[in-house]
């Protein structure tokens, strides 16, 4: 009865392991359905380099480069004759001028060859225009065979018999030339020529923006440099100060305070020191950029701040931007392409004369036989005189609205022209102002000083007088800063460079 009752059990054990096993493997399938598969990328094939290509396109581009910089140096030599261009970064030593500056970016930034390309493109269009007076050549063969069908009958019939099939060769030449349109093609040639010089004008506006940035950049260096002179010298004052302060306090003559006073000082000038030198080094940068150039960023600036009185007048002024502002010439050029437009639109209702030849050789052989024919003919082609109407029309109302645009480009130049001639007048009297506040400044802190070294002023005293000294220099170099800035754009808005005079400021 025992072994009986031990099967039993040893029966029971096995069963539920197995049961246990078979469950575990069924939950197990069962996560394996609902896992997603893992899907492994497979790195991209390497496309093999052509360096043939490659070196070519860079000759290509070097080619287009040099092509667009000539062209650019001549519009620029055109109104700026006093400065040649033609000269590259490696000429100057890690020491460059303004004009240096204005030098490089016309050979070097991408958005004048931008837009001297864009006027190449419309350049293009002028030929295109005169290529209708120009034959038009056709040259062709052709081969055949004919299976002709017979109904004749009699002797007729048998004679055609070896006829049946016949072979045809038939090269031909042919030409058709325009001979004239009643001035339609000429029309559209003016018409492209504008087009043309406007986008020329729109070039010498992008050179000119170009030279504007360029100038504020170099500016904005020269101010972060005398800005960190300001500072520099500001540290080297209260360092003195701070020395000067531990001295009496040793001696028992100041208290205390002046020495903590004197240290704060110095903290902060050093904290402002530290944000000029930051200041100065993202100027640099930006007139490198402003250049094209990135080398430039590291180059020491040989020019300075401008302080001559430039000799400038309101009327005379504007009469130079009537002549010669490019937007304001540009859009002229455009008007009077819209004007030559509404002409073609009218004469598009005017037949076009054409003559015609062509000449066949050719037959079941070859040379078999030949053929010319030639004349001359007049005709409408697909005349929809409602349609050239309302052409008409559109050229009109586009007329128009260049005319507005023309007259609103005008508006816009006087009233550019006589605020940056107003903001030149405000920076000179702000300079002339914060030059004589600089000297009474300097004479202040001086005293300040010289009170503090034999022992009659404080230390909060030293501080204000050595405060406004600071803002003074800094509120005088900023207004020499607008003064240069506020040239520069009056030179700008005119289109032409403004004179200066012998006399300083």
């Amino acid at each position: 009865m025992k072994k009986v009752i031990s099967l039993f059990l040893i029966f029971s054990v096995l069963v539920l392991n197995s049961s246990t096993a078979f469950a575990f493997l069924g939950n197990k399938n069962k996560d394996d359905k609902n896992e997603k598969p893992v899907h492994i990328v497979k790195p991209e094939k390497k496309t093999k380099v052509n360096k043939r290509k490659e070196r070519k396109q860079k000759e290509e581009n070097q080619k287009t480069k040099e092509e667009t910089s000539r062209e650019a140096e001549g519009m620029y030599e055109t109104k700026f004759p006093v400065i040649n261009s033609q000269i590259e970064y490696e000429d100057f030593n890690g020491e460059v001028t303004l004009e240096d500056c204005i030098k490089l970016a016309i050979t070097h930034h991408p958005s004048i060859m931008s837009a001297i390309s864009n006027a190449e493109i419309y350049k293009t269009q002028i030929g295109q225009a005169w290529a209708n007076y120009f034959p038009t050549l056709s040259a062709g063969t052709s081969y055949s065979r004919n299976d002709m069908l017979m109904t004749m009958g009699g002797g007729a019939y048998s004679s055609m018999m070896n006829r049946k099939y016949d072979l045809f060769y038939v090269p031909t030449l042919s030409a058709d030339m325009l001979l004239f349109d009643f001035g339609k093609t000429k029309a559209s040639a003016d018409m492209a020529k504008r087009t043309y010089e406007s986008t020329r004008y729109d070039a010498e506006t992008s050179i000119e923006t170009v030279i504007y940035n360029v100038k504020v950049a170099y500016y904005n260096v020269l101010f972060a440099e005398e800005q960190q002179l300001v500072y520099e010298d500001t540290v080297k004052d209260f360092e003195l100060q701070l020395k000067q302060a531990k001295a009496y306090y040793e001696i028992g003559k100041k208290a205390k305070i002046d020495v903590t006073t004197a240290e704060y000082n110095l903290g902060n000038a050093k904290v402002n020191l530290i944000k000029a030198k930051n200041t100065h080094e993202l100027a640099a940068a930006q007139l490198a950029n402003a250049v094209g150039i990135p080398e430039l960023e590291n180059v020491i600036l040989k020019s300075k701040l401008n302080t001559k009185v430039y000799d400038v007048q309101f009327d005379k002024l504007l009469t130079t931007a009537e002549a010669a502002r490019p937007s304001l010439l540009s859009a002229k050029k455009r008007m009077d392409a819209a004007e030559l437009n509404v002409r073609a639109a009218k004469r598009a209702f005017a037949p076009d004369i054409s003559g015609f030849a062509s000449y066949n050789r050719g037959g079941q052989r070859i040379d078999s036989d030949n053929g010319y024919q030639f004349g001359v003919q007049l005709n409408y082609t697909a005349l929809n005189i409602y349609l050239l109407k309302k052409q008409v029309d559109q050229a009109k109302a586009n007329y128009k609205k260049l005319v507005a645009d023309y007259e609103l480009e005008k508006q816009s130049v006087y009233l550019e022209v006589k605020s940056a001639y107003i903001n030149l007048m405000n920076s000179f009297d702000s300079l002339t102002v914060s030059k004589l506040a600089l000297q009474q400044a300097k004479e202040q802190q001086y005293q300040a000083f010289r009170r503090y070294q034999v022992g009659l002023g404080n230390a909060i005293e030293f501080k204000d007088a050595e405060n406004t000294y600071l803002n003074a220099q800094l509120s005088y170099y900023s207004n020499l800063l607008d003064y240069n800035v506020n040239a520069a754009e009056l030179e700008r808005v005119i289109g032409a460079p403004i004179k200066e005079t012998e006399e300083e400021l």
